[in-house]
């Protein structure tokens, strides 16, 4: 696919995938309302997972700004980071900086990610941090191996950063994905933290015999229901809105009894208070 316009290259890869063709950004986010609409999801985060393409995130915001809270991948390695994070925040009106320092190979405690969280405060934004294992399908079905340096991703390190900025939501997805332990530990120390429930949860092989609902039942116990979050990992079509994933960590909320107040502020009531309309 090398020496394609990037147009073609694109359309190539998602045939390879066996992803349908995204089109341009206002499409793909009529596309994803009509999604959400059908699922009867009312609000939604979406992310350029790519460094650089905050545009098609700004795009699909302005178009249906009830509807999606923009938020952005983010190298604070690289050398541009003052024009990026302020042309985002700023301009574009993205509310999340996304962070993966096992991807782009930095510590959660260098100087760089400090300088994040003060752009994140002055635009009141939210930062988002992957830790714990980090793989990318994409790049496994394309053959591309993922070097990534999994001792990166410290929560303890995030939360030395994160209790240091304390007007500046930080969000942890996939319980730690991994570093349940550490994620916990740094969720009861800095108040800040707040731990994503997203995607099917397949770091729970590394505990022989966890089970979804455990996890819930221990992370109600130490981040409470206020600093929970749900969340799907939808990302493509034609697999859309992964209606399981909701409907196991349902499942396992009312398998261990959690109330229904929570239950909401889980499934909407947090992410609205993060994001207010």
């Amino acid at each position: 696919m090398a020496g394609l316009p990037d147009a073609n290259r694109a359309t190539a890869v998602s045939h390879r995938l066996g992803w349908e063709d995204p089109g341009g950004a206002a499409e793909l986010a009529d596309r994803w309302v009509a999604e959400l609409d059908r699922h009867g999801v009312a609000r939604a985060a979406i992310i350029a997972s790519m460094p650089g393409d905050e545009d098609s995130v700004a795009t699909a915001v302005r178009r249906h700004a009830s509807r999606f809270v923009g938020m952005f991948m983010f190298n604070p390695a690289a050398g541009d980071a003052t024009v990026r994070l302020s042309r985002a925040l700023g301009e574009h009106g993205l509310r999340g900086i996304c962070l993966f320092p096992a991807m782009h190979g930095y510590r959660l405690d260098d100087e760089r990610v400090k300088d994040v969280f003060t752009a994140a405060a002055d635009h009141r934004a939210v930062v988002f941090v992957h830790c714990g294992v980090l793989t990318v399908g994409v790049r496994k079905k394309l053959g591309l191996p993922s070097p990534f340096d999994l001792r990166l991703g410290d929560p303890l390190a995030l939360a030395a950063v994160a209790s240091r900025f304390h007007a500046v939501p930080v969000i942890v997805p996939h319980f730690g994905a991994g570093l349940l332990r550490e994620a916990l530990m740094a969720v009861e120390q800095c108040a800040t933290i707040h731990l994503d429930t997203s995607s099917s949860n397949g770091w729970m092989k590394y505990y022989p015999g966890l089970t979804l609902d455990q996890v819930f039942r221990q992370a109600l116990a130490v981040a409470g229901p206020d600093r929970i979050l749900f969340g799907t990992d939808s990302s493509f079509f034609p697999r859309g809105w992964q209606q399981p994933i909701y409907a196991a960590q349902d499942a396992a909320l009312v398998s261990i009894g959690a109330a229904e107040e929570d239950r909401q502020k889980i499934f909407a009531g947090n992410f609205d208070r993060l994001f207010p309309g």
